[in-house]
């Protein structure tokens, strides 16, 4: 079933071109996505699909039946309810159909009722058919519904009865998104999920969209969530859509190919063009050829001139680089523990840490853990409670902070980086903003008129000319989109020094690290390799817990009641320890008799036997061996008793 047609589409603001010609379809389970470049159009083409803003041209189908839910960027649910209050709202239908049936329950005790039995016989029949209905709508599962996407959305059962005013933004934008995917509509629409999530919450929400009934069309960044949860991607170009299948790797892979292609068969139409154009102008005032010439002429003139490929819109051009290489041991931190003053508990504590020259190492673990603090105290901005950092020789530590405190608000873009390095010239500081993008008037714009994306790009800008070898970043890819995140990840994998970083992005994670540092409030755990690696490797612990855990119950079981069957298990489990004993004996055996007979067979060799000191070793040797054998030959007959 179609659920959503977009055909031609187009809009502006003002004289500005914001989208031209899109066309879009949505059909029931489909997994679309979204992508383009910051400013392309994503959030306006939601924003006209989902009703909230018009548009200039074209159509959009949606048959009537067909419910959409949007959910925009940065938007929180504003209430003055609890949490829990403010989810049961979803499902007040539900509440009505109950207690319209625990009053037909309590009609069912009425005395008179009971003794007109046709009357009694319709409301049973009534009461049946009611509560089947309900129970096929989910009446008796929406309270568990509420508690799975709560608790998957990180909202504690100890929370619930909290009011939602006294929640952080982060808090009320994931609620927001919570109340929508649970009211269920046909179409879900979300403009940014993934914001204010941490890794354990993107894994559960990629769950929950992946079994979703409805279909889903998604805007992100995040392209680990993006290839884990969507199938079709509509990319926004020049105003423009294009449509791909296949998750976001497949998108890019495409994408590469096509463009290969059509530039393969433009040269190939322009070699043409050449040639006939050669032809005709060589050959048109020659009486024998004219003809001819005037053919390729109109040849020419019929023919369809294929436009040159597009390619990539400019992206910001960096590399990182170092002002000199450091010690082989760049970072060691031992038993670091560290806590607020108006906190009762250690944010973490026991840390352990040990960075070598070229390491790449991620900071995961839950919001809260304390991994930015981390940064903060590498660079002595917080002190710890106990323990000690230790820099290795020549190590110098470049900072990147995520909410860019280190730019200065009331400067503008090129002062910004010139009063950092006076002696540079104006034109090569507006060389190196020209890479991240700021040309021409960019870099008179005041630093506080910049968006999100661009203060992200200027930090990183002062970040390379430091020219440090020791990278501390904190969520460095949020607010970039995704061309500058594939641009900064090309860039940091050449990069000749060692960082030490914390994500979310998880897909930057895979291509960046060789170690991954959990941090948890009582302990962390180092794991060698990147994002993937460390998920299976989790995953193999839980389950060997597990397992362990279950052989631990199995042990009391034993031990508190041992029935015969438990004994019999025993039996058997010793059974297989001999027969496996047996086959290793068998196998010593057949070593030690093959080594005898080759020690027999040099005994008969005259110029063995005829020196005395070899001859001696080798019977001694035999001795041994023949020992050795008739131990094993024992405890062979042992086993078998």
């Amino acid at each position: 079933m179609i659920y959503l047609q977009v055909n031609n589409l187009t809009k502006q603001f003002g004289a500005e071109l914001i989208l031209s010609n899109i066309k879009l379809e949505v059909k029931q389970h489909d997994r679309i996505a979204i992508v383009g470049r910051n400013g392309a159009g994503k959030s306006t083409l939601l924003n006209i699909i989902s009703g909230q803003l018009g548009y200039d041209e074209g159509e959009i189908h949606k048959p009537k039946e067909v419910s959409l839910g949007y959910l925009a960027q940065h938007t929180g649910l504003d209430s003055n309810e609890t949490i829990w209050q403010e989810m049961l709202q979803i499902f007040q239908h539900f509440q009505q159909e109950e207690q319209a049936l625990r009053e037909m329950e309590a009609k069912m005790g009425d005395p008179d009722l009971l003794d007109d039995q046709q009357a009694y016989q319709q409301l049973l029949t009534s009461y049946d058919f009611k509560q089947e209905q309900f129970k096929l709508a989910g009446g008796y599962q929406y309270e568990t519904e509420i508690k799975a996407v709560l608790n998957g959305l990180h909202f504690p059962e100890s929370m619930w009865s909290a009011s939602i005013t006294s929640l952080s933004g982060g808090q009320k934008t994931r609620l927001a998104l919570g109340k929508l995917l649970l009211t269920k509509p046909d179409v879900l629409i979300l403009d940014e999920p993934t914001n204010h999530l941490d890794i354990q919450t993107l894994t559960w929400l990629e769950g929950y969209i992946n079994s979703y009934p409805g279909a889903v069309i998604i805007v992100s960044h995040d392209r680990y969530f993006l290839d884990k949860t969507v199938d079709i991607i509509y990319e926004i170009s020049r105003h423009h859509s294009t449509k791909y299948l296949g998750n976001y790797s497949a998108y890019l892979q495409q994408k590469a190919a096509n463009y290969e292609r059509d530039l393969k068969q433009y040269e190939k139409q322009q070699t043409e063009i050449k040639r006939m154009e050669d032809f005709i102008q060589k050959n048109i005032v020659r009486a024998s050829t004219t003809k001819r010439a005037q053919s390729r002429r109109k040849q020419l003139e019929k023919m369809e001139v294929m436009d040159k490929p597009a390619g990539e819109a400019s992206s910001a051009k960096f590399s990182f680089t170092v002002n000199r290489r450091s010690g082989n041991d760049v970072l060691k931190i031992n038993d670091l523990s560290f806590r607020y003053q108006d906190k009762d508990s250690s944010l973490f504590s026991q840390l352990q840490l040990h960075m070598e020259r070229g390491d790449s190492v991620a900071l995961v673990g839950p919001n809260g853990v304390g991994k930015s603090s981390l940064l903060k105290l590498i660079i002595g901005a917080l002190q710890p409670d106990t323990g000690e950092i230790l820099l290795g020789a020549n190590v110098q530590i470049g900072y990147y902070d995520q909410e860019q405190t280190q730019l200065h608000t009331n400067k503008l873009v090129l002062n910004e980086l010139w009063d950092e390095y006076p002696f540079i010239d104006e034109k090569d500081i507006r060389t190196i903003l020209g890479n991240f993008l700021f040309s021409g008037d960019d870099v008179l714009r005041s630093v506080s008129a910049l968006s999100g994306g661009e203060k992200a790009r200027l930090a990183l800008a002062k970040l390379m000319m430091e020219k440090a070898n020791l990278l501390l970043l904190d969520e460095p890819t949020n607010h970039l989109d995704l061309d500058s995140k594939e641009v900064l990840e090309s860039a940091l994998i050449d990069y000749p020094g060692s960082i030490l970083f914390v994500s979310h992005d998880r897909y930057f994670i895979n291509k960046l690290a060789t170690h991954v540092l959990e941090m948890q409030p009582e302990q962390t755990t180092l794991y060698w390799g990147d994002y993937d690696y460390y998920i299976a490797k989790k995953q193999e612990e839980e389950e060997l817990a597990a397992l362990q855990q279950a052989e631990i119950k199995t042990e009391q079981t034993v031990v508190t009641n041992k029935s015969d069957f438990e004994k019999e298990k025993e039996l058997k489990r010793e059974k297989r320890r001999k027969e496996r004993r047996i086959i290793e004996i068998e196998s010593e055996i057949e070593g030690y008799e093959q080594e005898i007979e080759e020690i027999e067979q040099l005994l008969c060799d005259p110029e063995i036997f005829q020196d005395h000191e070899k001859t001696t070793e080798l019977n001694h040797q035999n001795k041994r061996l023949a020992e050795q054998l008739e131990e094993l030959m024992e405890e062979w007959e042992t086993l078998h008793d």
